[in-house]
């Protein structure tokens, strides 16, 4: 190595030290490419060693003077699994982001308002900016603006927040998704009855969406169907199964059911275990291990889901964008993925 250090490097010399194509470090000395943080950290790391000619141009191409942000990320329990792949979607993500940036995830296992404030407050003294999953509360919205007064901006992640102040999100567009699983409904069942809702806490502003959206659908397009008022699960599997088992008891003549919010496990064994008679149409959200399950057992209809990587993505660079900008917390909505039986 001392004999290429002795000479002019050239690309090929660095390309083969950094163990990435010429082409590559051609794009990125060009400003075509979006690197990953680690390759970035190759091609830099042998760009010193082989004290290269156009160094200080690849540091300004790769941001290295871009400053590290830091972001935190306020999820709900970490026993759920579908907020453990949201984790390691985010982790991803901050790997491959072009840009430097550090994040912190903590997960909520007490959900009430006082305990979500005092973890947002917690984790606000370590960061730039704050994605949480929280249901709306006074005591939340107070909490955001606290926040704000110390620079730190608030984003509301899958369930959006309010506040005083600019308050950011990233997720779906709930309503659509809720009307969606009602074209789903009215469409694959084959007569008109009662429809089922289960929800985990209208307080969450994606769920009051989803039955919203549901509802409008209805309205206009299942007019000879019977929408029944929802029940809560709480985000509890046990109560979920519970609930589930009350209703199917209840409705015998049940054609339809939308599980607008947490508690997929404990519905899936109450349905597995209810041995009907008839048809039912069942629509949930996201895919997990135990709703991929559901669709292949044929106890779930339909999935409509987050596209986790592309929205860990999409958040982590929304931040950083808004964080250099200066513009004040964006909003990012993105489209959902649809599954059944025949393409999981």
């Amino acid at each position: 190595m001392e004999d290429i250090v002795a000479q002019r490097s050239t690309i090929s010399d660095l390309a083969e030290m950094a163990r990435v194509s010429v082409s590559t470090i051609d794009r990125i000395m060009n400003g075509r490419a979006n690197v990953r943080a680690a390759t970035a950290a190759r091609v830099l790391a042998a760009a010193t060693e082989l004290e290269f000619y156009a160094l200080p141009a690849l540091k300004k191409r790769l941001n290295v003077d871009t400053p590290l942000v830091r972001i935190g990320f306020l999820l709900l329990q970490s026993h759920r699994t579908f907020y453990r792949m949201i984790a390691e979607a985010l982790h991803q993500a901050a790997a491959e982001s072009p840009e430097p940036v550090e994040i912190v995830i903590d997960h909520l296992d007490d959900l009430s308002p006082e305990a979500v404030s005092s973890k947002m407050l917690r984790l606000g003294e370590s960061v730039q900016a704050l994605a949480v999953v929280s249901a709306e509360h006074p005591r939340i919205a107070q909490t955001i603006e606290a926040l704000a007064s110390r620079g730190v901006t608030t984003y509301g992640l899958i369930s959006e927040l309010t506040a005083a102040c600019g308050v950011g999100y990233i997720g779906l567009d709930n309503w659509r998704v809720g009307r969606a699983a009602a074209w789903a409904v009215t469409g694959l069942c084959k007569h008109p009855g009662p429809v089922g809702i289960l929800v985990g806490n209208h307080r969450y502003r994606c769920q009051e969406l989803n039955e919203s959206g549901f509802r409008s659908y209805f309205r206009e397009h299942g007019a000879a169907f019977a929408l029944l008022e929802p029940m809560q699960t709480f985000e509890d599997k046990s109560i979920a199964r519970e609930v589930t088992e009350q209703l199917l008891q209840r409705q015998p003549d049940l054609v339809g059911l939308y599980l607008a919010g947490g508690g997929m496990v404990g519905v899936l064994e109450a349905l597995r275990a209810s041995h009907r008679g008839r048809p039912l149409i069942v629509v949930g959200n996201d895919l997990t291990i135990h709703s991929r399950t559901g669709l292949i057992d044929g106890d779930l209809s339909v999935l409509l889901a987050h596209p986790l990587s592309r929205m860990a993505t999409e958040a982590i660079g929304q931040i950083q964008q808004d964080l250099r900008t200066g513009r004040g917390p964006g909003k990012r909505v993105l489209g959902f993925d649809i599954y059944t039986p025949e393409n999981i």
